[in-house]
């Protein structure tokens, strides 16, 4: 425990003790002083404030007496459970508290029982045993070198694994050097912009991924929207546009779940070649789940001239929380990258990516992602099973890759009706309206995600939604 910041006032009315004693019971009370948390000593807070010691003693005892903190011999003072107390006082207050604020009522709707989350993952399979032992191995080596700066565009051993990695797995073609390793996909965006210039026009898919076109549109960037058929981006539409960079998600595009054929892959590397200083970048989303047919090589891998850029991240493969993406980039972006942000250090703890390295690299990383393709895929095939009788009131749609499906209603009702019903139920579905840049004419889409969800959720959720819209 630090030691503890008090504004005591010495021409109150209250003693000293009793300013004490005040506030660390409001800090208890406010959550900012955990239970089980450790108190500085008497000794060691008289001194910091200036006080005597004894005066920190009454403070401490009026405490200890009402049950705020307990004293654990030789060990020091420690802050209290008093969840009870808080839910006391919580009570209290709501009895206390006007049933009507400003002439209506407000109500907080409750937790929903059954989330189809397009965004969560199941982290019941996620290798906690080996992760802990390779963090404790690497660790307990004492490397001072891990705790150095290291090198800006990530570690060289990381670098290198990535790229056998991504060359076996996706048919990238990149070498160590072309690869930039950075915490999570947002800051490889803003580097992109220092890399690609200000006042660039992006042209992206509509509906998209909005954290994506959030970040573009926070930029000096033009952010365009090109309409998709079922094959994903129209470049026709591309073509009429004064963009220089278009952003695609070939392998799965979200949220539609569109997985974009060879003849559309070859469009647009042939709109990207049209002009010198155009380029695609390529968010190889959800690529290692897929459940029809072949994997597909990624767009970088039939690129001959330098024209792609390819993004790729851990965190939905893996766990969100290892917060490592990387970025390669085509050898004459790789000049400019030098020469404009050599200076920009890494931003991924060189023990993080020592970890995610020996993980990729011993083997363990292949054996994670197969473990949860059984483990997807059961999920998959169980949801399109449970939703077989909706098939005559709803379309589905986007089920040859990654963790959602799409239901589009056949029918006149609304996404915000569809939304409603379910919500009534306990049930949480996502509209496909809060992915569009632009309002996109058709019937009522929602998605519904099944990768953090269990099974037995899946079929009570079907179930619930099975009441509400058929």
């Amino acid at each position: 425990m630090y030691d503890m910041t008090i504004r005591l006032q010495l021409n109150s009315e209250k003693c000293l003790y009793e300013q004490i004693y005040e506030h660390i019971r409001h800090e208890i009370w406010e959550g900012r002083l955990l239970a089980g948390e450790r108190l500085p000593s008497t000794r060691s807070l008289a001194e910091y404030l200036q006080v005597a010691r004894s005066t920190v003693d009454y403070a401490y005892d009026q405490l200890q007496s009402e049950g705020y903190i307990e004293a654990k011999p030789y060990r020091g003072y420690f802050v209290c459970p008093i969840e009870e107390l808080l839910q006391l006082e919580s009570q209290s207050r709501d009895k206390s508290a006007p049933e009507h604020t400003g002439g209506c009522e407000t109500q907080e709707a409750p937790a929903p029982r059954y989330d189809f989350s397009p965004h969560g993952i199941d982290m019941s399979g996620f290798p906690f045993s080996v992760w802990k032992r390779i963090t404790k191995n690497i660790l307990t080596a004492g490397n001072s070198e891990l705790f150095s700066r290291g090198e800006p565009q990530g570690d060289g051993d990381l670098r290198l694994t990535i790229s056998r990695y991504l060359h076996s797995s996706r048919g990238v073609n990149c070498s160590p050097e072309q690869i930039i390793v950075g915490a999570g996909n947002d800051y490889l965006l803003m580097l992109l912009e220092k890399i690609l210039g200000r006042h660039v026009g992006i042209a992206m898919e509509n509906p998209t991924y909005m954290r994506t076109w959030r970040i573009f549109n926070s930029f000096a960037y033009q952010v365009l929207t090109v309409p998709m058929d079922e094959s994903g981006m129209a470049v026709n539409e591309l073509e009429k546009t004064q963009a220089r960079v278009a952003y695609v998600m070939p392998s799965h595009q979200f949220p539609m779940g569109t997985v974009m054929p060879i003849g559309r892959r070859t469009e647009l590397l042939k709109w990207a070649d049209g002009a010198e200083d155009r380029y695609l970048i390529e968010d190889d989303y959800d690529s290692e789940f897929r459940y029809r047919g072949k994997p597909i090589p990624s767009l970088q891998a039939s690129d001959e001239h330098g024209k792609v850029i390819y993004i790729g991240t851990f965190s939905k493969a893996i766990a969100p929380a290892i917060r490592v993406s990387y970025m390669v980039l085509p050898r004459t972006l790789l000049e400019v990258y030098r020469r404009d942000c050599y200076f920009y250090s890494c931003t991924v703890s060189r023990i993080d990516q020592r970890v995610l390295n020996e993980f990729i690299r011993d083997g363990y990383f292949e054996r994670h992602l197969n473990k949860m393709r059984k483990l997807y895929r059961a999920k998959h095939d169980l949801l399109l099973q449970e939703l077989a009788p909706f098939e005559k009131s709803f379309a589905i749609s986007g089920e040859h890759a990654g963790l959602h499906l799409l239901l589009t209603a056949r029918g006149d009702c609304t996404e915000s009706e569809l939304i409603e019903r379910a919500a009534g139920l306990g049930v949480k579905v996502y509209g496909m309206s809060q992915h569009c840049v632009e309002a996109v004419e058709g019937h009522a889409t929602v998605l519904l995600g099944f990768g953090a969800m269990e099974e037995s959720a899946i079929r009570e959720g079907v179930g619930k939604l099975k009441e509400a819209w058929l």
